[in-house]
């Protein structure tokens, strides 16, 4: 084939990807052709030539991971990969933002094939893909050896301006750059317009100056339709091994349109006029939609299906060459990204002795440290508290100096760190977490939110998880945060009582594959028996008995209060109030359960009280209307956290108080 005839057929593909985009906005009369328009060209050679995947089998492990940060052009990610043979028929496209469609109005994981992170909150697309990033390079340090590498693959990225304006996009590219991730590079879509208007009306940084600063590769290419230009860039990138790439290309948003280089392209549909102006413009068929050309469809079909199959048959003959080679480490790989975890893992997890408190921020550490050996792939770290969170394995390195390391230093990048921690689970082959105080779980909130609306194995660790932290007062005193993230579909909620409950948490966080939150205790607390309270049975119910000296009442709580109600139990049995205790570690788990147990627990008009150091929202649908929940609905304040817990009612004393008055009703 001539250059010529070449060019021809780019320019053919590049235009068949163009107008299933426009054509997909056009038929749901609403999303974003702009950027679809102006980046074609770089996602047409990403998915011909440059990205290894196959996409008959979506998630070979060794794939390239392509990530559209800016998921509002989520119209030309369908296109592509239609075009690039994934299970995406033309039907899915013409249904675009439709109920029950796999095209959804921004990318979302586990509901289109060949889509490896929800994208759309503009940043954390980018932020994900660093732990993408993250999770291959760790991967590919311990599984590689000699001539074997079972683990080699990019991460590609196309981002808008909206993506590197939000705060996340600093964080994230300036962990990329100190952890030098050299397989990540970032196509910038850099057109000059965001929906408001002109770019200049609010980010006018040198964007260049601003990734060579966090230690990026970085690259211009002027014409965002010169192929050569950037297949030039691409391969720049690929060569700097030691730095993550920044591309910045200068595309023109709607390219072909009538509204091009306006913010009036970007995210309404062009009308009927305006497309078949637009198409007109760019030599396509007025008069049809949807349309793929015979040469299109087929030069898509051998440069990803054909190329993809034979890419991937060439992994699986070495790959079997590596395990005759290093037969448990080839095992080890094909467990880890089954996401399987080791048989007999859970006999490693330790059980406590009550003869000393011990506070469950530290018996975590005490049960990372216990598991270390038999889940290998729990990855992760603190944003600049693994003194405090005791989120740390003792015996291993730090990954940013040798990427075998499982210690994470994420620095005071909390948003940043736990849409990472997304990214690694996404990848596949490691369950990561990441940790901080409670508190600042605000910091963190869309990224779990996004983690649980992926159903990603995503372990978010707090700590410091009341005002039993004491004199460093109301700004790090969590309140309201308990009861919000409880509100998360999909997301797992953790707050145990302690560190054997704590124990039993870290194995159904491990077991159950889904985001889940884990609240820890600053203080020490006492030790409940756990063969005497079956506090591992309990903790799988989600609620649980503890105690049942009578039926005269319930007492339920969480976490460190629970060791309060216990005391308060005993007070009221002394004074002729027999009381039923409770422990309730996970409400998500207990409304997992069957009714008839969810009624052993709750009897239909018990008195009931319940007891946690934090907003009460949440806990009348236990209590009802008629029962009493003591919180803290109000910021908390600096002084010891005996103290502050006294003059702010959580206590044994406040519970006693409050079963009298509740049973004199």
């Amino acid at each position: 084939m001539s250059d010529t005839q070449q060019h021809e057929l780019d320019q053919l593909s590049i235009n068949t990807l163009r107008f299933l985009a426009v054509d997909q906005v056009e038929k749901a009369k609403q999303g974003h052709p702009g950027a679809p328009l102006g980046c074609a060209p770089i996602a047409y050679l990403l998915y011909t030539k440059y990205m290894k995947y196959d996409p008959k089998d979506p998630l070979w492990s060794d794939r390239d991971r392509f990530v559209l940060s800016n998921g509002h052009a989520s119209a030309l990610q369908y296109g592509a990969l239609h075009l690039a043979g994934f299970d995406l028929p033309m039907s899915q496209l013409e249904q675009f933002r439709q109920w029950g469609s796999h095209t959804p109005g921004h990318p979302e994981y586990g509901e289109t094939p060949g889509v490896e992170v929800t994208t759309g909150p503009l940043g954390q697309g980018l932020a994900e893909a660093v732990g993408l990033a993250i999770a291959e390079k760790h991967l590919a340090a311990l599984y590689n050896h000699e001539n074997h590498t079972p683990v080699d693959h990019h991460t590609y990225v196309i981002c808008g301006d909206g993506d590197l304006m939000e705060g996340i996009s600093h964080e994230s590219c300036s962990l990329a750059g100190t952890l030098g991730l050299g397989k990540l590079i970032v196509l910038y879509d850099d057109n000059l317009i965001s929906l408001d208007g002109p770019t200049e009306l609010s980010y006018t940084e040198d964007v260049t100056k601003r990734f060579e600063a966090y230690h990026w590769h970085v690259q211009m290419v002027d014409d965002g339709n010169d192929l050569k230009a950037l297949e030039d860039a691409i391969e720049n990138a690929k060569a700097a091994t030691t730095r993550p790439s920044l591309i910045r290309v200068r595309t023109v948003i709607g390219y072909g349109s009538p509204k091009a280089g306006t913010s009036k392209v970007h995210g309404e549909a062009l009308g009927p006029e305006a497309t078949k102006e637009t198409k007109r413009n760019l030599g396509w068929p007025e008069d049809k939609s949807f349309y793929v050309p015979e040469e299109a469809g087929k030069n898509w079909h051998e440069k990803s299906v054909v190329r993809g199959k034979k890419l991937h048959e060439e992994w699986d003959k070495t790959f079997a060459e590596y395990t005759k080679a290093y037969p448990e480490l080839g095992a080890e790989y094909s467990r880890v990204t089954e996401h399987k975890l080791a048989a007999g893992w859970e006999k490693a997890l330790p059980v406590f002795p009550t003869d000393k408190p011990i506070a469950t921020r530290t018996a975590g550490n005490v049960v990372m440290n216990a598991i270390a050996k038999v889940v290998p792939e729990l990855f992760g770290g603190a944003a600049d508290l693994t003194s405090s969170t005791k989120t740390i394995f003792k015996d291993s390195p730090s990954f940013h100096v040798d990427p075998k390391g499982r210690n994470v230093f994420f620095g005071v990048r909390e948003f940043g760190m736990m849409a990472a921690v997304n990214g690694i689970a996404a990848h596949g082959g490691l369950i990561p977490f990441g940790s901080t105080f409670f508190t600042f779980s605000d910091y963190c909130r869309n990224a779990i939110r996004m983690g649980a609306l992926q159903s990603s194995h995503s372990l978010y660790v707090f700590t410091h998880d009341s005002i039993g932290l004491g004199s460093d007062g109301p700004t790090h005193q969590p309140i309201e945060q308990l009861a919000s993230l409880r509100l998360i579909p999909q997301l797992t909620d953790f707050r145990p009582a302690d560190a054997n409950e704590t124990t039993t948490c870290w194995q159904l966080m491990l077991e159950r594959q889904s985001a889940s939150v884990l609240v820890l205790s600053r203080q020490d607390l006492p030790v409940l028996d756990a063969a005497k309270y079956k506090t591992a049975e309990g903790v799988r119910k989600g609620a649980y008995v503890l105690e049942a000296y009578g039926k005269d009442l319930i007492l339920v709580a969480t976490g460190s209060e629970v060791e309060m109600i216990m005391k308060a139990a005993l007070t009221l049995k002394e004074e002729g109030i027999l009381a039923t205790v409770v422990s309730m570690p996970s409400f998500k788990i207990f409304e997992e359960q069957d009714e008839a147990y969810k009624l052993s627990i709750f009897p239909h008009g018990a008195p009931t009280i319940s007891l946690e150091a934090g907003a009460t929202m949440g806990w009348y649908k236990y209590v009802g209307r008629d029962g009493i929940a003591i919180g803290v609905d109000r910021f908390g304040a600096s002084a010891s956290a005996p103290e502050v817990q006294d003059k702010l009612g959580i206590s044994a004393s406040a519970v006693v108080t409050a079963a009298k008055k509740l049973l004199k009703k």
